[in-house]
């Protein structure tokens, strides 16, 4: 790629309000002569070593590091708690880890802030009672209503040992990582560009679970905005020029299966209207400086959206080119601008895929795919039609996963993690990898019986063999929010099998070929009860196993799991949920998050 196109965008915060930071609460025995003195050099060390390792193991999805901010003296009581807690509010701390390694007055040292995620890491030593203030303290915790998860190691440690075990460091970090992204929601917009897409619920963008839920407020501006910041030429032109030369160098264009076929006047003209419609967009999300010095000073605000979603039909398509083009590469993580942190952007303004989207980015640093759950495919079926059998990991079924072009271009699976194909932050791809997925991709002129407006639907087939995780969020009536996750592989076939199977449906569409991981239970008993349980037409696909983050997150939000193929040692939630059952654990899950309710209202 060219040195203006392949170039690392700086780590940079783009929107409004500082990046959250996790609070370190070394908590101690507050008898003074001679308790208390022995203990302070031991706690606020583990709380220096918990420090150091998370801001050495965690990085925000922007690329910049995690800050840790550790109270200025041991917490031996409520007056120091109180410190603490005015130090964390003027700190911007978004998460709190409360470390010990003895006995303390549970109640008297906690963490009473009701909106930050908490968690406890009680030190397992022989000398003080680290385990008996650590059950005290969740028990605390769960009598007063603010669960917080509990950290334990399995083995005894010596109390002068300043490592880490490898059972807490993950505990660590799931709940580090779930509490930031929950921080990092806090505050910010989910922006609506236009209404209702073809009467899809999730795209009747409901603000209470915006607001309650996830602590978001919902921003709307009508798809008339972007006609107007196009013909008003709100936008930078010197900017425009340059994406528009990107686009005609790296964006190839691929087939027209149209009968009628646009002229190459009218599709250069959809060319250049949805490389504005990226700018406009992006723009209308995170804002632009340079607007202000054209005189737009309110257009260069933006809408400090975290989120996005674009109604596009059919209001728009019937007339305009489709979104597909701006949706892609804003979901991408590389544009005429370099490589950067990909947006999170979802297609027909599904708020609720578009959630899931932005779960999954926040948890995995990573681009996401989203997806219809179009067509299930049994062995069955595959062999009627293509007289082949599916092997390997597509041995049980596979789902076709496909969408008319808001998938991002990491999707290609053409960037490389120990040689294997992969989705990376984007501090970690290559020039050539950003390359290699521009290459991958094609752009087929829009089904006009879809798309009467035109347009470009990105087209690429998904590399097979990627770990990854299909997840959605519906709403149920009555019930509020629940969370679906599949986690499983994407899948190569045969290419004589592919190209069958994708003939049947719109082939100028962009492929991933999905392998759920089966347990023989429920849900995921086989592949056709994965897609007959799914809540909803869209899924957000993640790159990586990250079924568990998810359900820690989820429970994080109040938000519970009605649908996972994760194993029961890999679940992570809130010591209080153990109160709720410990056989039917989705059911607990149900009961604990009906009982605590969402963090910032009431549902």
């Amino acid at each position: 790629m060219e040195k203006n196109s392949g170039k690392t965008v700086p780590f940079v915060n783009r929107l409004k309000g500082s990046m959250p930071k996790i609070g370190i609460r070394p908590v101690i025995d507050g008898r003074r002569k001679g308790v208390r003195e022995s203990l302070e050099n031991q706690t606020m060390q583990m709380a220096k070593n918990a420090a150091k390792f998370l801001s050495e193991n965690l990085r925000h999805p922007n690329g910049l590091n995690v800050e840790c901010v550790i109270s200025d003296t041991c917490i031996g009581g409520v007056a120091e708690a109180a410190e603490c807690a005015e130090k964390f509010a003027r700190e911007g701390v978004g998460v709190s880890l409360t470390v010990s390694p003895c006995w303390c007055y549970g109640t008297e040292v906690m963490d009473s802030d009701p909106s930050i995620p908490k968690a406890v890491w009680g030190f397992n030593g022989t000398e003080r009672p680290g385990a008996v203030y650590l059950a005290a303290a969740l028990a605390g915790y769960s009598q007063t209503g603010l669960p917080a998860f509990g950290i334990y190691g399995k083995d005894v440690q010596d109390k002068d040992d300043k490592s880490i075990p490898a059972d807490v460091k993950e505990k660590l970090l799931k709940f580090a990582k779930a509490g930031l992204a929950v921080a990092e929601m806090k505050g910010k917009s989910y922006l609506s560009i236009g209404s209702v897409s073809m009467g899809i619920a999730g795209s009747v963008v409901n603000p209470n679970f915006f607001k309650d839920y996830l602590g978001m407020r919902n921003e709307s501006v009508d798809m008339s905005e972007l006609t107007r910041r196009m013909d008003e030429k709100i936008y930078d032109v010197e900017e425009f020029k340059t994406a528009f030369e990107w686009t005609k160098k790296y964006c190839k264009e691929g087939f027209d299966n149209n009968k009628n076929k646009s002229s190459r006047e009218r599709k250069n003209y959809e060319w250049e209207t949805v490389v504005k419609m990226a700018i406009i967009m992006r723009d209308l999300m995170i804002g632009n400086p340079r607007l202000e010095e054209f005189g737009f000073g309110e257009e260069a605000l933006g809408h400090n959206a975290i989120l996005s979603g674009f109604q596009g039909q059919r209001h728009w398509t019937d007339h305009f080119p489709n979104g597909d083009f701006p949706e892609a590469i804003l979901n991408s993580s590389f544009d005429w601008n370099g490589i950067r942190q990909p947006f999170v952007a979802a297609t027909e303004n599904d708020s609720l895929n578009g959630t899931a989207m932005l779960f999954g980015h926040l948890l995995s640093n990573t681009a996401q795919i989203f997806s219809d759950v179009r067509t299930y495919w049994s062995p069955e079926a595959v062999k009627r039609v293509t007289g082949k059998t599916l092997k390997g990991k597509a041995a049980n079924g596979i789902i076709h996963l496909i969408n008319s072009g808001s998938t991002t271009l990491d999707g290609t699976g053409k960037q490389r993690l120990n040689g294997k194909p992969a989705m990376k932050p984007f501090w970690e791809i290559t020039p050539k990898e950003a390359e290699a997925c521009l290459k991958a991709t094609q752009w087929c002129a829009a089904s006009v019986e879809y798309f009467r407006g035109g347009g470009f639907s990105s087209q690429f087939l998904t590399e097979g063999g990627m770990p990854v995780t299909m997840s959605r969020v519906n709403i149920v009536k009555g019930l509020g929010p629940v969370l679906q996750i599949a986690e499983g592989y994407t899948v190569d076939l045969p290419a004589d099998v592919d190209r069958m199977l994708q003939k049947r449906t719109d082939p100028t569409w962009p492929t991933t070929w999905f392998a759920p991981i089966l347990t023989g239970q429920n849900a995921f008993k086989d592949v056709y009860s994965v897609m007959s349980n799914w809540g909803a037409n869209h899924g957000a696909i993640s790159y990586g196993h990250i079924g568990d983050k998810l359900i820690t997150l989820a429970s994080m939000l109040r938000i519970p799991v009605n649908m996972h193929n994760v194993s029961e040692e890999r679940i992570y939630r809130p010591s209080a949920w153990n109160a709720f059952g410990t056989k039917d654990l989705e059911g607990a899950d149900y009961r604990a998050c009906q009982n605590f309710g969402p963090v910032y209202g009431k549902w």
